[in-house]
């Protein structure tokens, strides 16, 4: 139901096919209201803002914001996930589903400041981004309208939108050939549609634009150390960095590498499959960093604890429950956990793969003492005789009940 009474709205702008059809529709179904455009800068190329505020007051935008939330991003919302080890259904590192959330409260925090009736974001019906952003506006900003044009507008296809632009003379790099529907930002690329609709289809070299492909990556490895402390990436080669600058600094040599590229098919949350190739080369690395250093860290059971936090993560920001208790508990446990993190670590990067090859830590676990296959002082193999008795003695007392029946 169309809200007529609304005056201001501010809308999550991208630039993209979308969000370009979405400021005149809303002049044009809400009463000539006013229509401000809100891009937040997550780290895309510079490419895809150059233009942007220009494009969005050509498009009918009273006022375009851009707002630099880079080091936010990486700081306050992809690092403390990495601690947690969250990685959906095993592949996706959960580029977009993390960016959500800032950018939702950033939008909600420029629409409190101007005044504004409503919010507008330009998800689909289909899709996990609409959930993402409305279950922050609910946490954040109750009473603010909600206008979601593909619940209303009767564009039904991208081929739709692309003769509304047309027709309302909006420029668009995108054509019936060429329609992936893309997200990019610090942490990722992500391309979806297009001939990625058909599981048969290989990607073909327009899926990737991020990363080389790792047959023509260099044919020499090359060494990067990553140090850590408190389970948070700090340098690169020694050199200390910002959060996002070693982000950057491993996405620039990560690429080069090929490494990060995922071709999966997942499940979103409403339901749907939807197929997805996602590029992370500088998250890749910081992943496999460290969970190599957790390898030599935590014992046996916080490992086991760790990998459960991580599963239970994994769906909490997939599903767009950023703002809630439960991600806060689990945070909590994760932040507990990583303050025995503090190592380096040597990854070795290799046409696609990123390997850890060198591993030190002043809270090791390790003890070659303990560990080594020659002649030591420190074990006792008889002690294990004890040992195992008690461990298989459940085991032991169901089967000689059962060979007394």
């Amino acid at each position: 139901m169309q809200l007529k009474n609304v005056k201001k709205i501010v809308l999550a702008y991208s630039g993209g096919l979308d969000t370009s059809a979405i400021i005149p529709w809303l002049k044009e179904n809400y009463n000539f209201c006013e229509v401000i455009a809100f891009v937040a800068d997550v780290g895309q190329p510079y490419s895809c803002l150059d233009s942007v505020e220009k494009k969005a007051i050509s498009s009918g935008a009273s006022s375009c914001y851009i707002v630099d939330l880079k080091e936010e991003f990486i700081s306050k919302y992809v690092y403390p996930i990495l601690q947690t080890g969250a990685i959906y259904e095993g592949h996706y590192l959960m580029g977009t589903a993390m960016a959500r959330p800032i950018i939702a409260k950033a939008q909600i925090d420029l629409a409190i400041k101007l005044n504004a009736d409503a919010l507008c974001h330009g998800a689909t019906g289909k899709g996990n981004d609409q959930v993402r952003f409305e279950t922050t506006y609910a946490a954040i900003a109750p009473k603010l309208k909600l206008i979601v044009p593909w619940r209303e507008w009767d564009l039904r296809s991208r081929k739709d939108i692309l003769q509304y632009l047309k027709k309302k003379n909006i420029p668009t790099e995108l054509s019936i050939k060429k329609i992936y529907s893309r997200d990019e930002n610090a942490w990722h690329t992500s391309t979806e549609g297009g001939i990625l609709e058909n599981p048969l289809n290989a990607p073909n070299k327009d899926c990737w634009i991020l990363t080389n492909d790792p047959l023509e990556a260099p044919n020499e490895p090359e060494k990067v150390i990553i140090n850590i402390k408190k389970g948070k990436i700090i340098a690169i080669n020694n050199e200390i960095l910002s959060p996002f600058q070693c982000l950057k600094k491993l996405n620039k040599i990560g690429a080069k590498h090929g490494i990060g590229r995922v071709d999966m098919i997942e499940n979103r949350l409403i339901g749907i499959k939807s197929r997805g190739c996602y590029e992370t080369p500088g998250g890749t690395i910081m992943v496999n960093a460290l969970r190599a250093l957790e390898q030599m860290v935590l014992d046996r059971e916080s490992f086991k604890w760790r990998e459960q936090i991580g599963h239970e993560m994994s769906y909490i920001v997939y599903d767009g429950k950023w703002f809630s208790p439960l991600r806060e508990s689990i945070q909590a446990a994760a932040n507990v956990l990583a303050e025995q993190l503090t190592g380096e670590i040597v990854m070795n990067l290799y046409k696609g793969t990123a390997t850890a090859i060198e591993k030190s830590s002043k809270n090791s676990l390790y003890s070659k003492d303990y560990s080594t296959f020659e002649e030591d002082s420190v074990y006792d193999h008889r002690h294990a005789d004890g040992f195992i008795k008690l461990f298989s003695l459940s085991s032991k007392i169901r089967a000689l009940k059962k060979q007394n029946k």
